[in-house]
């Protein structure tokens, strides 16, 4: 399938991945992006939009092959979806949870490790509950090409609901909020982490835009209320207005949930064009990422350089900074 955006194609490829689920034998930083060294500027994203289920074991095992599949097509970065080891339901995530201290007793944390260091990728872990210190957390896992782990993203904004007759849901009664904001350099570039709710705010894109970030990965579970009107402006928006990549991945609406997931897993450059989005069943979408694009868009249009600074400012409040 192709896709054209102006004067820009690209190609595309959606792989229908039932066949192979069903064949699987699987059971601080201070640079701006101007300073930033790339080993790699071409390279293939995957967003694994999984189909979700009540068993922990079953996620795990087609999560693991969607990777492989992604991995054999090419794919440098595979993203996974927000709570794919288990349905988004109050009564599933304690069950779920996991210690990530406690390595031997975590097996989602352990198969991303190991598929990462085994495929020599990075994997950008979609997010799992995670218990730590008696809290739990809604939590990214980010693996880097040797396995190791590279950086870990707590929700930062948890997602509270209440429309009258169609959804009513606060996450702030089960999940503690993160209170870091996450980028990490990779082998694939600066990446920038938020977690579904997280997109809604601007101002964490601005902060990893301002530190560097070539692409930010939100995994996310929007439901159909708030998908079909936000979800798809939500990324364009902050691709646009930082002139970067902004990747998301969403389980599959058959997922085992209490609402009915949006789907739709999308890649957005730094145009605030969509290069591909799926639709809302169960998918590996990959699409190539060029970050010479990136360059040339702020090139075109520089937003940077046009910012008024007497009369706005940007706070960093994590790093107790003033960036411009």
């Amino acid at each position: 399938m192709k896709l054209t955006f102006g004067n820009m194609t690209t190609e595309l490829n959606i792989l229908n991945i039932q066949t192979c689920l069903q064949n699987s034998n699987n059971d601080d930083i201070e640079l701006d992006m101007a300073n930033v060294v790339l080993d790699v500027t071409l390279f293939k994203i995957a967003l694994c939009q999984l189909s979700v289920t009540s068993e922990k074991n079953q996620n795990l095992a087609r999560a693991d092959n969607l990777i492989k599949v992604a991995a054999e097509n090419g794919a440098r970065l595979v993203v996974l979806p927000e709570m794919w080891n288990c349905p988004y339901s109050k009564d599933f995530f304690a069950k779920f949870a996991e210690d990530f201290d406690k390595e031997d007793a975590s097996p989602t944390f352990s198969m991303l490790s190991r598929a990462a260091a085994f495929h020599g990728i990075t994997i950008v872990g979609g997010s799992v509950p995670e218990w730590s210190n008696g809290h739990l957390y809604n939590t990214c896992c980010v693996f880097g090409a040797d396995g190791k782990l590279k950086a870990k993203h707590r929700k930062i904004h948890l997602f509270d609901i209440e429309i009258p007759g169609e959804i009513s849901f606060k996450e702030s009664e089960i999940f503690a909020a993160g209170d870091k904001p996450t980028i990490v350099d990779t082998e694939i570039g600066r990446v920038g982490v938020g977690i579904c709710h997280d997109i809604r705010f601007p101002e964490l894109a601005m902060l990893y835009g301002a530190k560097g970030a070539h692409i930010i990965c939100y995994p996310g579970a929007f439901n159909m209320s708030t998908g079909e009107l936000i979800w798809e402006l939500m990324q364009r928006i902050r691709a646009a207005d930082n002139q970067l990549f902004v990747a998301t991945c969403s389980p599959s609406r058959d997922s085992s949930c209490f609402y009915p997931i949006w789907g739709h897993s999308t890649l957005v450059g730094p145009f605030g064009g969509i290069t591909v989005s799926s639709g809302h069943e169960e998918t590996l979408v990959i699409a190539e990422i060029d970050y010479s694009q990136i360059e040339l868009q702020r090139k075109n249009l520089p937003l940077e350089k046009q910012m008024l600074g007497d009369i706005y400012q940007f706070v960093d409040k994590h790093n107790e900074e003033q960036t411009p």
